[in-house]
């Protein structure tokens, strides 16, 4: 049982809500199907699933914002056979996956029974950081702050240029 109060650094940061309730909730996923997390490269990660006896037809995944979905449900009735041993599970799954921002599915492959989804992060150009410059004329690279030289302000301003 977790102990942790986050009250503190509810007060202490800022657009961080979402985090700080997901740390909160309680762990509920499911242990089947099995599954791997890695991270491939700086943006990209891989999500890596055993789901032995299902086919590609048989499996979906949808992202809506930031969760993922992936389900299972077997669609053809198995015919009357005698287990002596049942030991690969076919049973229907759900798992939920909480991505972050600007996370998102580039492709998916099913391979020898382990289903491989590909993540990547993908920033918006207006969100990456910039340089800003302070009191100066001169803008930074990829940067334009300045009002335009070329454009006359005021109405004098448009008199002098003719």
């Amino acid at each position: 049982m977790r102990t942790f109060d986050f009250a503190p650094l509810y007060r202490s940061t800022v657009g961080f809500d979402r985090l700080f309730s997901l740390l909160d909730q309680p762990e509920t996923s499911a242990a089947w199907p099995p599954y791997d997390i890695e991270k491939v490269s700086e943006d990209a990660y891989r999500i890596t699933m055993a789901v032995a006896g299902f086919a590609q037809d048989e499996i979906e995944l949808t992202q809506h914002d930031t969760t993922l979905l992936v389900s299972g449900q077997r669609k053809g009735e198995e015919r009357e056979r005698q287990f002596l041993h049942r030991g690969i599970a076919g049973r229907t799954f759900r798992q939920t996956f909480n991505l972050a921002q600007h996370v998102r599915v580039t492709g998916a492959s099913l391979n020898n029974g382990l289903l491989t989804v590909e993540l990547k992060r993908e920033m918006p150009e207006a969100l990456k950081p910039r340089r800003i410059a302070i009191g100066g004329t001169q803008a930074t690279a990829g940067q334009d702050n300045a009002p335009s030289q070329n454009a006359p302000t005021r109405v004098e301003d448009r008199s002098e240029a003719a």
